[in-house]
């Protein structure tokens, strides 16, 4: 892969960051976006700009067309059976909101149990949190083990209460760990349980096969895999979106209104009120063209070897002043790398490699009960993609010595000079 090449097409790369070649190492949080895409996108607005679906006019069916390319376009980056299983959402967050209250309205009783893990965003949190609050669900946790890696023995304890959801993060923003989703998939459908799957961090490094993960709803966001903001899919089987209600009321969902009665579109209109966003729609299937083009297996292999450099890198500094976070083993894990300085707070260690252009996510990363687990406050996260390079990796763990030396001097230092840490 000419990573030299695909960098060129990304101009936000070109920029300088306080005085230094930018580096950028938080794509987990958003990607940066190819011109392909920007282009594609604007072009939309300045050549086919109109509202979709009703409009009987050359224009309107002009970007009709487009929208729906944009949806096929998804359905084969899915492996979906039909491109009306595809309900394009404002992303993952949106996607598991959408199913948590749906399934909420029309399936989940008091009482009801729901399996998710500890290692879950926030997203796929709280609506089932907000089920617990306002239907009386019982929520479930299913806990990991020293390396990062499902309990799996747990899984099977959950599902003898016979859940009607159990509902995973393909791999984990924080740890990297990617979960045997088929396998869990198989359990819990043994034991009567739906499956929902966050692919947020997985979809940008892989192609994924909603038939192969065994997959009953799935949700990922365009803006980590090369697209814009403010636009996702949300892929389900057929048969759950005609049986599911909307999500949301108003206009290109209905059917028909009356006075005293309403009914509703087909999906996957029937889960797309309002004016969609059919720009980023168009952007989404440029950036899945885009990494289509690059190579799924390409993309692979030049991230593991990003990983390894970067998981090399903590090893080598072996006086456990670096502590990696998540399976030691690039095989059981995506491209994340999120790490323990020791002595120094994460907000501090961003902050100063900040100052020499290098951009990582500090935090507790949307993934609070996974901080209590694993017993710290935040951690340093290094999100590498498709166009960062080694040289790149080297200088993130260059400026992490740096960081070292400077919080050792400030140790050695009366205490009224010395650099102070949030614990």
């Amino acid at each position: 892969m000419d990573v030299e090449k695909i960098r060129r097409d990304f101009p936000l790369l070109h920029r300088e960051a306080n005085g230094h070649p930018l580096v950028y190492l938080d794509s987990a949080a958003t990607s940066q976006k190819p011109q392909s895409v920007i282009d594609a996108e604007a072009r939309y607005y300045e050549e086919a700009n109109a509202n979709v679906r009703r409009g009987v006019y050359a224009l309107s069916v002009e970007a009709t067309d487009a929208y729906e390319a944009a949806r096929e376009r998804v359905a084969g980056f899915l492996g979906a059976k039909d491109p009306n299983e595809v309900v394009f959402v404002r992303g993952t967050t949106e996607g598991l909101n959408l199913v948590a209250n749906t399934l909420g309205q029309h399936r989940l009783q008091r009482g009801d149990r729901v399996v998710t893990t500890v290692m879950e965003h926030h997203s796929n949190i709280v609506p089932w949190h907000q089920l617990r609050e306002s239907k009386g669900i019982h929520v479930d946790f299913v806990d990991i083990d020293a390396t990062g890696g499902l309990r799996l023995d747990q899984l099977d304890e959950f599902l003898r209460a016979r859940p009607k959801v159990v509902t995973v993060a393909h791999v984990s923003n924080v740890l990297g760990t990617v979960n045997p989703v088929r396998e869990i998939a198989d359990r819990a459908h043994a034991a009567g349980a739906l499956v929902v799957v966050d692919a947020a961090q997985s979809a940008p490094h892989r192609r994924l096969d909603v038939q192969a993960l065994g997959a009953d709803f799935l949700a990922f966001s365009g803006h980590k895999t090369l697209g814009p903001m403010g636009i996702g899919a949300l892929w389900a089987r057929g048969e759950l979106l005609d049986e599911l209600p909307p999500y949301m009321g108003g206009g290109e969902m209905i059917r028909e209104v009356h006075t005293d009665r309403i009914s509703y579109c087909d999906p996957p209109a029937k889960f797309e009120a309002g004016t969609p966003n059919v720009g980023g729609a168009i952007g989404l299937a440029t950036a899945l063209e885009y990494l289509e083009a690059v190579g799924w297996d390409s993309l692979a292999a030049h991230e593991r070897t990003l990983q390894e450099r970067g998981l090399r890198a903590i090893r080598d500094r072996g006086d456990g002043r670096l502590r990696l976070i998540g399976p030691p083993d690039p095989a059981d894990r995506e491209s994340v790398i999120s790490f323990t300085v020791d002595g120094v707070h994460p907000h501090d260690v961003a902050s100063l490699l900040d100052a020499d252009g290098i951009c990582v996510r500090a935090g507790h990363h949307c993934a609070q009960p996974l901080m209590e687990r694993l017993g710290v406050p935040a951690l340093t996260r290094a999100s590498p993609y498709l166009y960062n390079t080694v040289a790149e990796i080297d200088a993130l763990f260059a400026g992490l010595d740096r960081v070292l030396k400077l919080f050792e001097r400030g140790a050695k230092s009366p205490a009224r000079g010395g650099a102070t840490t949030a614990s």
